[in-house]
């Protein structure tokens, strides 16, 4: 791989000539690929028992493993059914170090296309609030689909510029994840593509970004509460620099030493000729020290703890058309029974302690339920997702080796033995669901997501 002269020179200042050259020998290394398991789903010890790939656990997570790469995990009803996120094993180190926990006001600032989102609100366990951003629209639909896909219940999901969020949120959140837009270095060897936007955009264009996202972000934190920083690349001006800007702008700001992995490098003050200590308790995490790409994080906490600050939530009732109040009764899931709002004829559910929001351009505002029609109600794809088996009486289980499964992720109607059942079923493969069909006499008509089909 041909890397850039003057990004080289700068290494070679970075780094000793011994680590240098292991640096430069892990390109010729392939990049490892990864895997991390859904616990809205399914535990880790449950997914091991019938995973049917050979894995091998990331040592800095709980729940991400590597897997080999002749295995195609994209192409498996179990990825379908959202039992797992197909995730760089490095990338999962900043949602792994965010404590979140249940009942936590949480936001992710520049969450496309969703991994680090849908692990913090596999924390948050369908409690609290987790609000997914990303100022790209097309980004934001395809972060959209995974926190659909992994049957998340509780997410906000916003396209909107940090400042603009910053007069809906401030003091709002007691968790925030900031994984800054960067210049990519550290995925260099994943992603070729990215040393030619590196030389075109170069490390200040992206410095300047991030210390602009950073402090917009401070602002939304309430006191004492926590935030990761992270990028995936190595330049200290988008790292160690972008840490010290915010804690310039934020004396409160402390960065918290955290555990290290086997492998993690810590971070480098002297890189950008700072005398602050505290800047050594960052993490990085080099390519030729681990099985993973390139990547910075930081801990963060915004001086003393004063509790969350006291908020207007939404409180107007909707009332629900009469197919609606009958298809949600049905189910055995308390949380969908309230707090709804009505979007033209799109029925949500929020999660309680939302901000009003009127005015923000939103993707989706909680757990979409589905569509109020006349004199009928469309259960979403998203709801099947956020469904368990149990929780829906009428259901299809379709175990895993039963050719009807890829039939019906493929958008097709399949045959059912039973003859007299009919309604919506919530199709599963394994126990897990997949979406929606609708049941006549035998022959399911498939309700599945036509832009989610297998191909």
């Amino acid at each position: 791989m041909l890397l850039p002269s003057t990004y080289t020179d700068r290494m070679k200042e970075l780094l000793s000539n011994e680590e240098y050259e292991a640096y430069i020998k892990s390109f010729d290394e392939p990049h490892h690929a990864g895997l991390r398991v859904n616990t809205l789903k399914i535990s880790v010890e449950e997914f091991m028992k019938i995973s049917p790939f050979e894995l091998k656990r990331v040592p800095w997570t709980t729940n991400g493993f590597y897997y080999d790469k002749s295995e195609q995990p994209a192409k498996h009803p179990y990825y379908y059914a959202g039992l797992y996120y197909i995730q760089e094993p490095s990338a999962m180190t900043p949602a792994a170090l965010l404590p979140v926990e249940e009942g936590d006001r949480v936001l992710d600032l520049c969450a496309a296309p969703g991994g680090k989102s849908t692990e913090l609100a596999a924390k948050l366990n369908g409690t609290g609030v987790l609000v997914t951003n990303d100022i790209s629209n097309s980004r934001a639909k395809a972060l959209l689909k995974n926190i659909e896909l992994q049957g998340v219940r509780n997410a906000i999901v916003t396209s909107e510029p940090p400042e603009k969020l910053g007069r809906y949120f401030e003091g709002y959140f007691d968790k925030i994840l900031v994984d800054a837009p960067c210049s990519g270095e550290g995925m260099f060897r994943k992603d070729n593509a990215l040393i030619k936007s590196w030389e075109e955009y170069g490390v200040e264009y992206f410095s300047k970004i991030q210390k602009e996202i950073i402090v917009e972000a401070a602002k939304m934190l309430r006191a004492g509460g926590l935030m990761v920083y992270s990028t995936c690349t190595f330049s200290p001006e988008e790292n160690e620099l972008t840490i010290e800007h915010l804690k310039n702008e934020f004396p409160e700001f402390k960065v918290l030493d955290v555990e290290r992995a086997e492998g993690f490098d810590h971070g480098h003050p002297e890189w950008i000729g700072s005398e602050d200590k505290e800047l050594s308790n960052c993490v990085r995490i080099w390519p030729h020290k681990i099985n993973g790409e390139g990547h910075f994080v930081a801990l963060l906490q915004k001086g003393e703890d004063e509790g969350r600050r006291k908020v207007k939530t939404k409180t107007e009732p909707v009332k629900l058309s009469e197919e609606a109040s009958v298809f949600l009764k049905s189910m055995g899931v308390k949380s969908f029974k309230k707090n709804h709002e009505m979007f033209e004829e799109r029925l949500t559910s929020l999660p309680e302690g939302v901000v009003p929001l009127k005015g923000l351009r939103i993707l989706r505002s909680g757990m979409y339920l589905g569509d109020v029609k006349k004199n009928r109600f469309e259960p979403a794809q998203a709801l099947a997702c956020a469904l368990k088996k149990e929780e829906f009486d009428n259901h299809i289980d379709l175990p895993l080796d039963d050719e009807r499964v890829i039939r019906y992720l493929k958008g097709e109607t399949i045959e059912i033995e039973d003859k007299k059942a009919s309604g919506y079923q919530l199709v599963c493969v394994d126990g897990y669901s997949l979406g929606w069909g609708k049941l006549s006499k035998g022959t399911l008509k498939n309700k599945y997501n036509p832009g989610w089909r297998w191909l």
